[in-house]
């Protein structure tokens, strides 16, 4: 149990003492609430410890949140050496950059399984104790939020409204839009004057917000390069952000298919990063089995690893070097070895 000192403690030391079995005249009474209460009042008004008590718009300092996120993507996440460099280094400083001039955009590419929700959901909770949960993180699935082509014109002024109110109660809100290869052409366009370098837009600072896109959009690109460094004999870790960026942006910019299909964030520059998720191959679904296992507690059993990891179907046809679902369905599989 923990013990409770300062002004919280004294308050509830106080109405302690007031127990049943004591006599106590009403002024003194009055004056014992009235102390509790002022304790109370002179905890609310002190942020850091109201904050323990309940959720506040108040984040990790940047070297922490960036320690944190660069622990769990070693542990967690595998076959995306850009992506660890890529994400640490782009929050890291956008957390600890006291005047941004706009707020961090990042745009997360690549085959479904390879880990897209994975890391955003790592980068919530590198910030905010609660993660996804948090009351400062707001998730967008474009096939659930914004089913409606018809109705585009209603969901740009619900999302406008919807992101104002929000950084208007937290400067560091974080956004997530899913299925952003599902979304309909010119709707994520409708929040650009959030990202631009704009001081203030009635009143309301975006600066300090957090903008993170998720799509499949560009996975071929993505995996064209890959192949090509295969073929070549060049090691997977020798691919940098430059061998893959410029070709995911412009892959995503004109696939009729994607949310960003002539997008303005992409034309007028306001997207930060595209991330690339390379795809995965056989050695890195074992490694995925392996920290399943462990996160359930069972032995790590080397015979069901290789099991597991030779359900997936791999591609090309004929290589057979990257798994189609990437990790995805590693999580069901084991369900099939284990009595849960």
């Amino acid at each position: 149990m923990k013990l409770l000192r300062g002004p919280l403690g004294a308050a509830l030391g106080l109405v302690l003492l007031l127990s049943p079995v004591q006599t106590v005249e009403p002024i003194s009474l009055g004056l014992a609430l009235a102390g509790a209460a002022s304790a109370l009042t002179g905890l609310i008004s002190y942020p850091r410890l109201y904050c323990y008590f309940r959720e506040c718009c108040l984040q990790r300092e940047g070297a922490r949140a960036g320690a944190a996120l660069q622990e769990d993507l070693d542990k967690k996440l595998f076959g995306q050496h850009l992506v660890k460099k890529v994400i640490v280094k782009a929050v890291t400083g956008f957390l600890n950059n006291t005047n941004p001039k706009k707020p961090l955009t990042l745009s997360l590419h690549g085959w479904t399984g390879t880990g897209k929700n994975f890391v955003s959901k790592i980068i919530a909770e590198s910030i905010y104790e609660g993660g996804l949960n948090s009351n400062y993180v707001h998730q967008f699935v474009s096939t659930l939020h914004f089913p409606h082509a018809h109705s585009i014109g209603q969901y740009k002024d619900q999302l406008q409204s919807w992101i104002r109110g929000n950084v208007s109660a937290c400067g560091r809100s974080i956004f997530i839009f899913d299925e952003m290869d599902k979304m309909h052409a010119g709707l994520i366009d409708s929040i650009k004057p959030f990202l631009d370098y704009y001081e203030q837009l009635d009143g309301v600072s975006y600066r300090r917000a957090i903008f993170i896109f998720l799509s499949n959009a560009g996975a071929e690109k993505i995996t064209e390069v890959a192949l090509d460094f295969w073929k070549s004999g060049k090691k997977r870790e020798d691919m940098e952000l430059k061998d893959l960026e410029a070709g995911v942006s412009l892959s995503v910019f004109n696939n009729k298919n994607s949310g960003f299909w002539h997008s303005s964030l992409i034309d007028r520059n306001l997207i930060d990063y595209f991330v690339p998720f390379l795809p995965l191959e056989y050695k890195h679904v074992k490694m995925c089995v392996r920290v399943e296992l462990e996160s359930r507690g069972y032995m790590v059993d080397e015979e069901i690893i290789t099991k597991v990891a030779d359900e997936l179907t791999y591609f090309p046809k004929e290589e057979k070097i990257y798994s189609d679902k990437g990790c995805k369905t590693v999580f069901t599989k084991l369900d099939f070895y284990y009595d849960l």
